[in-house]
């Protein structure tokens, strides 16, 4: 227990630090937090603040693929419920926004000091140990950010941070709570057990007790309702060998290709911020002192590591590597390629503040020969004949399956296969019964009921079905003679247990009337004794610690208080408890345990309140 409170008690300080760069936002994306969007695009409104579809929509994919990479890659996402996914995205967002306004309004902040040490202390932006700009560029471009941006949404996370140590962190417990609570997390008991055996040959059945308990559980003992579907399948790679490339179409694509090479440019700059500390004039005198004293003579790498905001790149010099177009802010690229290598720009505003721009250096793009290409681009030219024949035959089989009556027609207007399903209930089955998507439509008023076609059925990207009804298996009661021996096996124990647990109830009442020693044999069994027995005492039936530590303590010595368990057996463990021992005073370092994981629970707790509280006053409207 003592380690469990130990690794519970490391607090969620370190977590929400680690879990601001492992987590990057998983709920909630770019768009969000950079783009406008419309009312009609509203996912929700949270005190008049807007959550979009876009945002809902790139919070539900998060989600799939974070629940993808955790089962498995044999995981069936069709399985996967999009009802569900969306209202638990839609909640995270909403618990979101109402965290970062709760912060708000209680008027959290950091200093922007703060911020930087936690980007250059970060291990995911390090290199041998040591902050790289490099890394962090290519960690936060895989995600879809600009250093601005990352550090705009980082800043979010830390005030939702701050506004749960503010409300977690606050928690605390008293000593008297520690005292009590070393008491009894310490405390060991004494006790005996006996075990009172099921007797499953003693019991006698009749068959009309077999007949009673089948007639009264008639619908525990039907047959699973099931159907047997007819299917054709259609899939996209059957296409590949019906297309071809002609050499127009490649040589266009090459150029295509090629046409889309930009040079690339690496840039340097020196960043004063435009903030709630600085306005614009200050930020604009200062940046032209810097620029003053480039035109002094003095380097721009000295000065971009002394005066550049930017932790990314101020401590190398201010070096942004290469990049292309897209990149950059508009303006920040517009005077970077309008530079000549070497050159540095006139003070350039962005939305982030005032830069001073230096092209260090520029790469020409490297033109791949046709040759080089040219299995690439017929592959690619392939694909896309490839994925409009599979439209357009999706398109084809779905209104051929509405027109006919059956799934013969369809099938030879397509010279498809109409392959037929093995049985399966409305859990799914085996093959293509293994997908959601198919047991729901099998299972629909339409196919199962109407006897139509379904339409077609997405399996995965590269498949799509269309399916019909061939049999419709529903629920039947089983016979007698199918369940008797299961229904046997049931009452035999049940019958079994119920003795087992008079005689122990009889027995309990003996040894309290002291008519039964309580230090002797009971049917030729011994008790077993066990001393200063531990909540977590090992090689114990759990269920029978838990009765344990459950019995009130006994009256006198020599008085023990008596309990029986029923074990998985059905038979009876009557347990005996003689005392209970009460633990030494706990050590310093114990109680420093004990209460940090009280106070940490505690905070737990108030910060669930909390967050329950935000909600309760929130005016919340879902789309």
């Amino acid at each position: 227990m003592l380690q469990n409170i130990r690794d519970n008690s490391q607090g969620w300080i370190a977590k929400t630090i680690i879990g601001v760069i492992v987590a990057l936002m998983a709920l909630t994306g770019f768009d969000a937090i950079f783009k406008a969007t419309t009312h009609t695009n509203d996912a929700a409104k949270v005190n008049g603040e807007e959550i979009s579809q876009n945002e809902l929509s790139q919070a539900v994919d998060m989600q799939r693929r974070q629940l993808m990479q955790q089962l498995g890659k044999d995981f069936d996402a069709s399985l996967l419920d999009e009802k569900m996914l969306r209202e638990s995205a839609l909640k995270g967002l909403i618990d979101r926004k109402l965290l970062l306004q709760g912060a708000e309004q209680s008027k959290f902040a950091f200093s922007e000091g703060a911020l930087d040490q936690v980007i250059l202390q970060t291990p995911e932006f390090q290199v041998d140990g040591k902050f790289s700009s490099e890394r962090f560029d290519q960690v936060i471009r895989q995600l879809g950010y600009t250093r601005m941006q990352f550090r705009q949404m980082l800043a979010q996370e830390m005030l939702i941070g701050q506004l749960r140590a503010g409300v977690a962190g606050s928690g605390f417990v008293t000593d008297a709570e520690v005292l009590a609570f070393a008491r009894l997390e310490k405390q060991t008991r004494d006790f005996a057990s006996l075990n009172v055996k099921a007797d499953p040959a003693a019991v006698k059945l009749t068959d009309d007790e077999v007949k009673a308990y089948y007639d009264e559980h008639a619908k525990e003992f039907m047959t699973p309702e099931q159907v047997v579907v007819d299917y054709v399948e259609l899939k996209k790679s059957s296409f590949f060998d019906q297309v071809a490339v002609k050499d127009e179409d490649l040589q266009a694509a090459y150029q295509k290709e090629i046409a889309n090479l930009s040079e690339q440019r690496r840039a340097a700059h020196i960043l004063i911020e435009v903030n709630d500390k600085t306005t614009d004039a200050q930020a604009k005198a200062r940046i032209e002192e810097v620029q003053a004293r480039l035109a002094k003579g003095e380097k721009f790498e000295a000065l971009a590591k002394e005066f550049s905001q930017d932790p990314g790149s101020a401590n190398n010099g201010g070096d942004l590597g290469f990049a292309g177009p897209g990149v950059y802010d508009p303006a920040f690229e517009k005077a970077l390629y309008s530079l000549n290598k070497d050159q540095v720009s006139e003070p350039v505003r962005t939305d982030f503040g005032y830069h001073l721009i230096k092209l260090l250096g520029v790469e020409a793009p490297e033109v791949p020969t046709l040759a080089s290409l040219k299995d690439k681009l017929t592959r690619e030219l392939k694909t896309q004949q490839v994925e409009q024949r599979f439209v357009e035959a999706t398109k084809q089989l779905e209104d051929s399956a509405f027109e006919a009556s059956d799934l013969a027609q369809p099938a030879a207007d397509l010279k498809l296969t109409v392959h037929t399903s093995k049985p399966f209930g409305r859990e799914g089955g085996e093959g293509i019964a293994a997908n959601r998507a198919v047991v729901t439509a099998a299972f629909s008023q339409e196919v199962l009921e109407e006897n139509a076609n379904s339409t077609g059925i997405e399996l995965d990207p590269e498949t799509v079905v269309v399916l019909r009804a061939k049999e419709h298996l529903k629920p039947e009661q089983l016979p007698l003679e199918a369940v008797n021996t299961a229904i046997r096996a049931q009452l035999t124990k049940e019958h079994a247990s119920a003795a087992a647990k008079t005689k122990a109830d009889q027995l309990i009442a003996s040894l309290r009337d002291g008519k039964t020693p309580l230090d002797k044999a009971v049917d030729g069994q011994n008790w077993k004794v066990v001393t200063a027995a531990t909540r977590a005492q090992e090689g114990i039936d759990p269920t029978v610690l838990q009765a344990l530590f459950r019995m009130p303590k006994p009256a006198a010595k020599g008085k023990p208080t008596f309990s029986s368990v029923t074990l998985q057996d059905g038979s009876l463990m009557i347990v005996r408890l003689d005392g209970v021992n009460e633990a030494v005073a706990p050590t310093d370092e114990e109680k420093a345990q004990y209460r940090r994981f009280l106070a940490s629970r505690e905070g737990q707790q108030d910060f669930a309140a909390f967050r329950k509280q935000l909600e309760s006053q929130a005016d919340i409207k879902r789309y």
